[in-house]
């Protein structure tokens, strides 16, 4: 019987004992994702609105998100457009000036209908505190939910630190001396609130990006994604400079032209701004027809992948980004009782802990090595999936993040 399967009900259900929110108002705002699209946002919205709260959220359009309202499981969705997608500094000094405009005016017309009690602002980026500062003149409460941390994301990008960059930690400084109560991705992310962002420890709250296993289907596995190989390997995530998939492509380079290793089919799901370039390296590799990209796409092909692969892969670069964060893509591994492979970064071993091989840092060729072991040791690779598996349903999935979740709304509405 597969971990989802064994589910016996939503993690989310419709109504919460006690309903603790009952007849208050919360106003989410996300600059980055649209909704419902953005998973760990749209979990926590329909955990406040189980909770007896009304709940409204300002977000961007997006590809298949372009409605300017929509009313969805309760959940009141305003969206605006943007001007472009950011690059360059000029390009995300427009884009954050026009986001910031458009989420000030949907917020006071929010306001103005329907007073709300709580502005939960989801960065990146760290700019959301100035819509909340004005409200908080009329006893708005501002929640501040730290889904990236923007100092170590450029660093990590440009190898630098410089102006840019402490203009960064000065606006992370500002979001959380404006934030009333904050939540923390983890524990990592918690320590940064109360170290360099100097919040009291007891209003960070770790809630943790879990997944909702109501919303994740195991499905039978499709022979057709191994392209008639005997193998198949994962990977489902961005297709950018951080995740570090120009290595697995290294790693996929040795597998098939070093160790002679031609029964392995690679399946990467998901897309983003490095898409077109990771399959010209690929096509430069002659591995391509190792290789199967599908861009971005929906549920169905997402779950199919899930289910038949072997096991999944994580090539995220060791940095101070991704070191300190937890990925999605780890957790649904787990959710589909796959092991895995990736390097060794502190959160990701928090999350997988045996479920996981761990290569050395950034290296291809010990990464490569590990896909192989797994793969040729079908006995251990099993029991790893279960593990992984198990400690989620156990530990780490949405439904263990609604206790957390409610008692940060209960302590910033009590203050």
């Amino acid at each position: 019987m597969s971990a989802l399967t064994q589910t016996a009900s939503p993690a989310i259900s419709d109504s919460i004992a006690g309903t603790p929110l009952a007849g208050r108002h919360v106003l989410m705002i996300v600059e980055n994702l649209p909704l419902p699209f953005d998973r760990r946002v749209w979990q926590e919205a329909r955990t406040l609105v189980a909770a007896g709260s009304r709940v409204s959220i300002i977000c961007p359009k997006g590809k298949g998100f372009e409605a300017s309202f929509e009313h969805i499981e309760g959940v009141d969705i305003y969206r605006h457009p943007l001007p472009l997608e950011a690059s360059g500094a000029l390009g995300f000094a427009l884009e954050y000036g026009a986001a910031l405009l458009w989420e000030t005016w949907l917020a006071w017309r929010i306001f103005l209908k329907r007073r709300f009690d709580v502005i939960h602002g989801c960065n990146p980026p760290d700019l959301i505190f100035l819509v909340a500062l004005p409200f908080k003149l009329f006893g708005v409460k501002f929640l501040f939910d730290h889904h990236d941390i923007n100092p170590e994301l450029y660093e990590a990008k440009f190898g630098k630190r410089g102006p840019f960059w402490k203009l960064m930690v000065w606006l992370e400084r500002l979001t959380f001396r404006s934030a009333d109560v904050s939540i923390a991705t983890n524990e990592s992310y918690r320590a940064i609130a109360v170290e360099r962002g100097k919040m009291d420890p007891a209003k960070v709250h770790v809630v943790r990006s879990g997944p909702d296993l109501s919303r994740l289907t195991q499905v039978p596995p499709a022979p057709r994604w191994k392209n008639g190989r005997a193998h198949m390997v994962g990977y489902v995530g961005v297709m950018g400079t951080q995740e570090g998939i120009d290595l697995l492509i290294e790693a996929i380079d040795l597998i098939v032209h070093q160790l002679g290793r031609t029964d392995i089919q690679f399946v990467l799901v998901g897309g983003g701004p490095s898409l077109a370039a990771l399959k010209q390296l690929a096509e430069d590799k002659q591995v391509s027809p190792f290789v199967t990209f599908t861009g971005r796409a929906p549920d169905a092909v997402l779950f199919e992948v899930l289910s038949t692969m072997d096991l999944g892969v994580n090539p995220d670069r060791v940095n101070a980004m991704n070191d300190k964060s937890t990925m999605n893509k780890v957790m649904e591994y787990m959710v589909f009782s796959k092991p895995m492979v990736q390097f060794d970064v502190t959160e990701g071993r928090y999350s997988a802990q045996g479920a996981s091989l761990y290569a050395a840092p950034n290296d291809p060729a010990d990464m490569a090595n590990k896909i192989l072991q797994l793969l040729d040791k079908p006995e251990q690779a099993e029991a790893m999936g279960k593990m992984g598996a198990e400690r989620l349903r156990n530990q780490l999935d949405w439904s263990h993040q609604i206790t957390p979740l409610l008692d940060a709304y209960q302590q910033i509405l009590s203050d």
